[in-house]
């Protein structure tokens, strides 16, 4: 994707392509200053093309951290961010605390895009660190329209049209085993009921065709017996697992990562060593199609 001729010309990042079509590390770029127009547009269109950005050497505030999200659009609440689990602050409910422990490891192994069981899921997210491991823990993240690409043409017709549900059934389970009463997982079904969405949805900027089914949240295709859906579904999951579609964040200090929700997936490598935290800032998105 290239860049409009106004803001090529004022061109003041650095962007870096990975080698497999997906990543770029930003350069030149400090999140922490005031941003003109002109970096933000520059950054938006990166996101689009790139699907994934590193920003390395940002010690950044939880402050500044929002500030650089609220750029990009109106910051999201996740639905059940007042679960133990999700360790938000009251105050500024938009961040989302991640930490694993030795005692209590915390990781997101399974590939998912986030919240694709809301009408709207989100549009993407900035992620910090904000304790690194001392080893371990990197993050994947894969190109749904590379894996949309590289199927045969037999198969995209096939699942043009089709339709995938998703649910929370994730949070479900957990909320389960930590004892939530069964008369509030019912209010909460009621509030967040199964949604359903394309399963190659059309990005709203780009117009790139991406699978959009994952392995957290979708439990089958509209109109197929539960043994064809169940088996379609697995096919199209595996498809993030080619290490050609993905790119891979080490963290370390100050490393903060942006990626767009709606073309990618992600994926946390279960093998952290020590102390891992992260805060994790959300972008409202819209509805697929």
């Amino acid at each position: 994707m290239n860049l409009s001729p106004d803001i090529a010309a004022q061109r003041s990042i650095i962007i870096e392509p990975g080698p497999n079509g997906i990543g770029a590390e930003i350069s030149g770029f400090d999140m922490a200053a005031e941003l003109s127009g002109t970096e933000i547009a520059e950054i938006e269109e990166a996101l689009v093309a790139h699907k994934v950005l590193f920003f390395r050497d940002q010690h950044i505030t939880r402050q500044q951290h929002l500030a650089f999200a609220r750029r990009f659009g109106r910051l999201e609440i996740h639905p059940f961010a007042e679960r133990p689990s999700f360790h938000t602050d009251p105050t500024e409910r938009e961040v989302i605390v991640v930490e694993s422990k030795p005692e209590r490891p915390v990781v997101a192994e399974n590939w998912h895009s986030d919240l694709t069981f809301l009408e709207a899921p989100s549009l993407g997210s900035v992620l910090r660190v904000v304790q690194c491991p001392e080893s371990g823990g990197d993050t994947l993240w894969a190109d749904m329209g590379a894996a949309y690409a590289g199927l045969d043409d037999a198969t995209r017709s096939f699942l043009s049209g089709l339709v995938a549900v998703h649910d929370w059934s994730p949070f479900r389970r957990r909320m389960i085993g930590e004892g939530v009463a069964t008369e509030q997982i019912e209010a909460l079904n009621e509030q967040f009921p199964p949604a359903e969405h394309p399963v190659v949805r059309t990005h709203p900027v780009s117009g790139e065709k991406l699978v959009f089914v994952n392995g957290n949240f979708t439990i089958r295709i509209n109109g197929m017996k539960r043994e064809e859906s169940d088996s379609l579904l697995r096919k199209l999951y595996a498809l993030a697992e080619n290490p050609d579609y993905q790119a891979r964040m080490c963290w370390r200090p100050g490393s903060v990562a942006f990626w767009d929700n709606r073309s990618t997936q992600h994926s946390v490598t279960p093998d952290v060593q020590g102390c891992r935290r992260m805060e994790r800032v959300s972008i409202v998105g819209d509805r697929p199609f």
